[in-house]
């Protein structure tokens, strides 16, 4: 699944090719599971509700992308675990897995070869409408814990000291921190040396300062790479991520540490896997 990186990187392509359109017609293949009307609209389409909506803004909130549009709607996106936007050609064939497509009023001659796809081989993605002043009642939306990047250090420690539980599914949580997953949170507890199954109160405060300061490190280095591809994740123009160069942990069970040599196993905690070396991340 996309993680924060991979979404920032999404939102900021969006908002270079289409902040500012207007919605001229939206081609539904999707499945009706992939698309959510709100209730308030009164059985509105989903196609219907969108056409003659200008964009206002394109931000993003945790793993979820927000698009504010004329009309005090909100068009709200999680991409899911194969959930791809492409700013493409018209003259592109559309692909079968192509389940959504925004065609745009032109505002110039120039302005009208390209539109935008949603694209979800694996159909798990969706696409959400709800009035602007309803949108943050919605669950997946209401419980999301602070950002990463905007919390500080002595945030983090209190988040931490006032719930005792394992640190890797902590950090998955949604409700105590949006926006990280497994890559991330296996890459920050590798280089604090902090195991992923040590509870959040016997941690340190020096210890949890410095994995604040490894989640927002790796978090703006992908960034500034344009996220991970390990599987099928690309941005808007359909250009992979690079950061996957850098992982010195996730995904590398049966590798030795880069720092002592040993052995990265990889451990199901909970209901994810967690990849770490036991001799550098011991659980005392």
């Amino acid at each position: 699944m996309p993680e924060l990186p991979e979404v920032e990187t999404v939102v900021r392509g969006l908002r270079q090719t289409i902040l500012g359109k207007t919605i001229a017609t939206v081609a539904l293949h999707a499945p009706p599971a992939s698309i959510v009307v709100g209730p308030s609209f009164n059985g509105g389409r989903f196609d219907k509700i969108l056409e003659g909506r200008r964009i206002l803004e394109i931000n993003r909130r945790g793993k979820n992308i927000l698009m504010p549009l004329s009309g005090d709607i909100t068009l709200w996106v999680h991409l899911k675990m194969t959930g791809h936007f492409f700013y493409t050609d018209k003259a592109e064939p559309v692909g079968k897995h192509d389940l959504v497509i925004f065609d745009f009023k032109a505002r110039n001659k120039n302005d009208n070869h390209y539109h935008l796809r949603f694209n979800d081989y694996r159909r798990f993605g969706r696409l959400r409408l709800f009035y602007s002043d309803e949108i943050w009642q919605q669950k997946g939306l209401r419980e999301l814990g602070p950002e990463p990047l905007e919390m500080t250090a002595e945030k983090f420690v209190q988040l931490c000291k006032n719930r005792t539980r394992m640190i890797k599914p902590a950090l998955l949580d949604q409700s105590f921190i949006a926006g990280l997953g497994n890559i991330y949170c296996d890459e920050s507890l590798y280089f604090s040396k902090i195991h992923p199954k040590r509870l959040t109160g016997s941690i340190s405060k020096k210890k949890l300062v410095e994995l604040h300061r490894h989640i927002q490190r790796l978090l703006k280095k992908s960034i500034k790479l344009m996220g991970t591809t390990v599987d099928s994740y690309s941005g808007v123009n359909g250009r992979t991520g690079r950061f996957q160069k850098y992982l010195a942990v996730y995904n590398s069970e049966g590798e030795p540490c880069g720092f002592c040599g040993t052995t990265v196993v990889r451990e199901k905690i909970g209901s994810r896997s967690a990849h770490y070396c036991p001799r550098c991340q011991r659980l005392r």
